[in-house]
């Protein structure tokens, strides 16, 4: 995986990452994250509108070599999406699909 640049961002419906200097805000205000809910962010902001299941997400964030449960996934998103999301009932950024795991929401 690459390093990202220092002024390296991603922006979408208030929320913005700042990939180099691990920064997150959500509409102008900062936003403090876990470093594996940032990992998580990061994922999914780099690929928006992909469905990825909880086995992909754990290889993905948490490394082939770990040793947890795909639920862990749901307990990191639900605290991810609580402080993100302004609704967690109707979630705007980081969706569930259902019988398939989550995507970032990649629909204006």
């Amino acid at each position: 995986e690459k390093k990202p640049s220092a002024g390296e961002m991603f922006e979408f419906k208030g929320l913005a990452v700042n990939y180099g200097s691990c920064s997150v805000a959500l509409d102008g205000r900062p936003v403090t994250l876990s470093p594996t809910e940032l990992k998580l962010l990061f994922f999914f902001t780099r690929n928006p509108g992909r469905v990825y299941s909880r086995d992909q997400i754990l290889d993905h964030v948490w490394g082939d070599d770990t040793f947890i449960t795909d639920r862990t996934v749901d307990v990191h998103v639900r605290r991810l999406r609580s402080q993100i999301e302004k609704d967690m009932e109707h979630p705007r950024f980081i969706l569930t699909v259902r019988g398939f795991g989550y995507k970032f929401n990649d629909m204006q």
